[in-house]
């Protein structure tokens, strides 16, 4: 249910709002198709019962004392809860981020298929995943439980967290301006078309909330800076993305400003 409410009211507001800045800072002019459309929510909702067969099994697992979850503040405060949230992110990041990478490889990359048929992505892409990534980002969640106990308010805020970055990421629309402030201030923060670029190289740009693995791993698109500065100018100019090597087959354009 969180799932549809929050996919439902990101596409409605960029619907209502699409004259009002969505529409000029479209990352790409090409558009999903309806059959994209259709897979995407498919996919989507597969996933979504893949979840919801593991969050039933973490509940249960609360039950049976495997796991500590508090379902209220106490006894271990707000500092504990603020902390909390912030680790649960900052792990699932580079979980996210591993994983990622590993279903890159030539040998695990069919288990990551699905996702990678949205070369225009939707809000409707944000869970639309092979059974086997399904369960494999499911996992996360106990896990993480296994480590470190939790309240069940920062668990809730933090999964929050994860469902609408995850949405937003697929949105095709960028949400962050330019200027030195985006990268002074916000330029640790993976943008919409950071996750744009990975769709439509494939190579680049694995991160989920941070840019901090991709620049130390050196996965970062090497554009990727520039356009995040450059995105919101004036007249658009075409960028060809392009993956490593000349001639492929996911080039597209991406519409940019200059400087």
């Amino acid at each position: 249910m969180a799932y549809i409410v929050c996919t439902s009211a990101v596409i409605y507001a960029c619907r209502l709002f699409w004259k009002k800045g969505p529409a000029e800072n479209k990352i790409q002019g090409r558009q999903a198709s309806p059959a994209d459309v259709r897979r995407e929510i498919t996919s989507s909702l597969r996933t979504v019962l893949i979840f919801s067969i593991t969050y039933t099994g973490t509940y249960f697992g609360v039950k049976a004392g495997i796991f500590t979850v508090y379902s209220g503040i106490d006894p271990l405060g707000w500092g504990y809860m603020l902390f909390s949230i912030a680790a649960i992110i900052v792990a699932h990041d580079a979980y996210f981020y591993w994983t990622h990478r590993l279903l890159h490889l030539r040998r695990f990359a069919r288990f990551h298929r699905t996702h990678h048929r949205s070369i225009t992505p939707t809000p409707y892409c944000g869970y639309a995943f092979d059974i086997s990534e399904a369960a494999m980002h499911g996992v996360f969640l106990p896990i993480w439980l296994l480590i470190a106990p939790m309240q069940l308010p920062a668990l809730c805020i933090a999964l929050g967290i994860m469902l609408i970055r995850n949405i937003l990421g697929h949105s095709g629309v960028e949400l962050f301006g330019r200027g030195p402030e985006r990268s002074k201030w916000f330029g640790w923060l993976v943008t919409n078309t950071d996750h744009d670029l990975h769709h439509t190289t494939y190579r680049h740009n694995f991160g989920f909330y941070f840019t901090w693995w991709d620049r130390l791993m050196g996965t970062e698109h090497p554009g990727a800076r520039e356009l995040r500065k450059t995105w919101w100018s004036g007249k658009p100019a075409a960028l060809a993305a392009r993956t490593a090597g000349a001639g492929s087959k996911r080039q597209i354009a991406i519409e940019t400003a200059p400087p």
